[in-house]
């Protein structure tokens, strides 16, 4: 376990040395929920184009997908496992970039981030890929958004990657469980 912590530190110094003032720029604004908002009207735009009145069930899905993955990482995973993030870890000071003073929250694993970006992209894939090929390209979006957090120096490798698979895992579930309601309880007309 010792080893797999220092390959962390490790990775997280090289990944986070990758930086420069017009990066810094970037990867802080793409952090933010509010930068993606455009991605967000177009997605949404495109559920409901492909599901129309019955869309409802996937907006609530990706609600519900958020919703968990924010809970099992935020609610239950930071304060029970209590691992400081890389930019409040003593051992770092002075070692991580951090832009304009950015540290987050006290506690990092699992990234909030890394399961909300990929639990939406998962779930986003699996409800509109039999319509439109290139949603496949959702993931690229769930990627930039993870590495911002190590590039911004507030979580480790490790702390994306179980987020990430919290993630998956969360949007598969409320995907499947979405879409099986689409089919099975459809809205009658009295509901339209």
């Amino acid at each position: 376990m010792e080893e797999l912590l220092e390959l962390d530190k490790r990775l997280l110094l090289l990944l986070n040395g990758w930086n420069n003032p017009f990066l810094d720029t970037v990867m802080i604004l793409s952090t933010e929920t509010f930068f993606w908002t455009p991605l967000y009207a177009i997605l949404i735009f495109f559920v409901i184009k492909t599901y129309g009145k019955s869309s409802i069930w996937i907006l609530l899905g990706v609600a519900i997908t958020i919703l968990l993955c924010d809970r099992i990482t935020t609610g239950f995973m930071k304060p029970f496992f209590g691992r400081l993030r890389p930019s409040h870890e003593p051992e770092l000071e002075g070692l991580l970039h951090l832009v304009d003073g950015y540290r987050g929250g006290l506690y990092g694993f699992a990234s909030s981030h890394a399961a909300n970006t990929f639990g939406v992209a998962i779930f986003i894939w699996l409800s509109l890929k039999k319509h439109y090929k290139w949603v496949g390209l959702i993931f690229i979006w769930a990627i930039v958004m993870t590495y911002t957090r190590i590039y911004l120096g507030v979580h480790y490798p490790t702390d994306i990657l179980v987020g990430a698979i919290i993630g998956l895992l969360c949007g598969w579930l409320s995907a499947k469980s979405s879409l099986w309601m689409l089919k099975n309880k459809p809205l009658t007309e009295k509901q339209r």
